[in-house]
């Protein structure tokens, strides 16, 4: 559990980091990208622990997934909340198919 909140964690930092600028267009872009990074280190902080101590108890393959699905689920929440942009039914869809990818790398074959 605690490399599943250390993952949401530090997507959370990645989510703005990489987005939260998209509301700030006018300032100058050596500056969002400034924060931008100062923003990502934090959530580095929170990344490299969460996979150092996840691995073991799940592949890196295992790790990576957990974390792309953390992504989406924060980037939705994100987009929808502070960006005021929809979550399309396209979009739903490929979601749908990533959590079968989900089930397919999980599974025990």
């Amino acid at each position: 559990m605690r490399t599943i909140i250390l993952l949401t964690i530090s997507n959370i930092f990645m989510t703005i980091a990489w987005y939260g600028h998209l509301k700030f267009k006018s300032k100058p872009l050596f500056i969002v990208i400034l924060v931008s990074w100062l923003i990502a280190f934090v959530e580095y902080c929170f990344q490299v622990p969460a996979n150092r101590w996840g691995h073991g108890q799940f592949s890196a393959a295992q790790l990576k997934t957990i974390q792309e699905v953390i992504t989406l689920i924060v980037f939705c929440v994100f987009s929808v909340t502070y960006l005021k942009e929809g979550v399309r039914w396209n979009y739903i869809v490929g979601f749908a198919f990533i959590v079968l990818a989900v089930f397919v790398i999980f599974k025990k074959w």
